[in-house]
């Protein structure tokens, strides 16, 4: 059996996401809870140097559109990167969410070997669609979709794996 490119991405990016927006709305349902401003959530981070939750959702959301224009030869959708509220946040998750409901499989066959260009680290790289998804998108989607599930564990939101991959 094989599996195609397209579900390998648009699939995998929407059901995380859906499990994103879902662990954000449980984040915003304990932080009014426990009587916490929004904002201390929206802003938390793991250790000084990294991204806060906020950042960590666009980054996220980024790769999701990204890897599946990039495979289908589209140009990739531009945000804002303004969001400052849940609301805001899940707003672009829909927004990515009907991105993603534009490709069929018809759209990224063949993708596996289309090159890929784009800025990595600094430096322009060049790739297969295939070392592009598993090595560069996915790996990064991932990162960025953990971390932010796991800031808000780290502030007391009751989540669970479960939650992380539920659909």
């Amino acid at each position: 059996m094989t599996i195609s490119m397209y579900d390998a991405s648009v699939s995998v990016f929407s059901a995380r996401l859906k499990s994103l927006s879902n662990i954000l709305a449980l984040a915003e349902q304990n932080a009014a809870e426990r009587k916490i401003d929004p904002q201390v959530f929206l802003t938390a981070r793991l250790a000084p140097d990294m991204f806060a939750l906020t950042r960590q959702v666009q980054i996220a959301t980024d790769h999701a559109k990204g890897a599946p224009s990039r495979l289908a030869g589209r140009e990739v959708p531009k945000y804002e990167d303004n969001e400052a509220s849940f609301a805001e946040l899940h707003a672009r998750i829909a927004k990515t969410l009907d991105h993603l409901a534009t490709f069929s499989a018809a759209d990224l066959e063949g993708s596996e070997e289309r090159t890929i260009e784009l800025r990595l680290a600094g430096r322009e790289v060049s790739m297969s669609g295939l070392r592009y998804l598993l090595d560069a998108a996915m790996p990064n989607f991932y990162f960025h979709v953990t971390t932010a599930y796991d800031i808000l564990r780290h502030n007391g939101v009751p989540l669970g794996k479960a939650m992380f991959l539920a659909r």
